[in-house]
């Protein structure tokens, strides 16, 4: 079960790959997520997005960026090997209709979980207007598959390198000031950057979904470590969302709560890339010994 079939390296840190899952390919709908466990024995649950899904051919997509160790743990395994544990699909589906403009803003890997929703708004019957928002050029992903199903697609980058040198919150604002104004806008990336769509389609009272990334630990509502604050009311990611009204989100609170281990994570990383480094060292050096004799 789950045994990887493809691997491709989308940039310096962000990998996709394909993996066999026959059962979440089926049920699996735009916006819902799984949670993948690189190691049963030691190693923590995480939250990924679906990309992509063939139902025929019982395969499921996962893009993700190496920020720890469990996501530095799956970008080292290849073709023909297989992931310990991947639980879904989780999370409500994102909502479907003919709203008419569609307007979906991606932040970096933001962008991978914005791709089904984006081809699902397309195949309703929407016109779709999409936003890549990248650091430089090196960091765009999923540009070609975009273009392919955008009416318009519109990308920026921090530093100008491609694209036009923008925050992703430029060109959402100037469509939302001309006669086409977005009808709905999903936004998904960054927290930072998706509270800032938020307060720049609220004074034009454009309905914005922003799909959260919390802490997650058993992904069916259980841990409590995903609840965010949506309009005064208590609510949990992974079965209430992951998909909220950006204007209700207590953006501040999220943020607050995201940072709450990031010491032990940092110290955590740490630890397993200087362990990588020493077993790097000891090969190199057997190597040359061996050479050597």
């Amino acid at each position: 079960m789950n045994r990887i079939i493809a691997k491709t390296r989308l940039s310096d840190d962000v990998y996709r790959m394909e993996l066999e899952a026959p059962h979440i390919a089926h049920e699996r709908r735009a916006g819902q997520f799984v949670i993948v466990q690189a190691d049963v024995e030691w190693g923590e649950r995480i939250p990924l997005t679906i990309a992509d899904a063939d139902p025929q051919r019982g395969t499921i997509t996962l893009i993700f960026q190496t920020v720890g160790v469990t996501t530095r743990k799956l970008a080292e395994l290849e073709v023909g090997q297989s992931i310990d544990a991947v639980l879904g699909p989780l999370g409500n589906p994102t909502h479907i209709e003919r709203f008419g403009h569609a307007v979906c803003v991606g932040g970096g890997i933001g962008v991978a979980p914005l791709y089904p929703i984006a081809q699902a708004l397309k195949n309703a019957g929407n016109k779709v207007t999409v936003i890549i928002g990248a650091r430089n050029k090196s960091l765009v992903i999923l540009e070609e598959e975009m273009r392919a199903i955008a009416d318009e697609l519109i990308v920026v980058t921090d530093d100008g390198s491609y694209g036009r040198k923008a925050l992703v919150t430029e060109p959402l604002k100037e469509l939302c000031q001309v006669q086409d104004t977005p009808d709905i806008v999903v936004a998904i990336g960054p927290p930072i950057m998706m509270k800032f769509c938020a307060e720049t389609t609220r004074p034009f009272g454009v309905k914005t979904l922003a799909s959260l990334n919390t802490i997650m630990v058993d992904g069916t509502g259980m841990c409590g470590g995903c609840r965010v604050n949506i309009g005064g009311e208590t609510k949990f990611v992974c079965v209430d969302g992951p998909e909220f009204d950006a204007h209700l989100v207590d953006w501040d609170g999220m943020l607050l709560r995201l940072r709450a281990y990031k010491p032990q994570e940092e110290s955590h990383n740490r630890e397993y890339v200087e362990h990588h480094q020493c077993r790097l060292d000891a090969i190199v050096a057997n190597n040359r010994e061996g050479g050597a004799r």
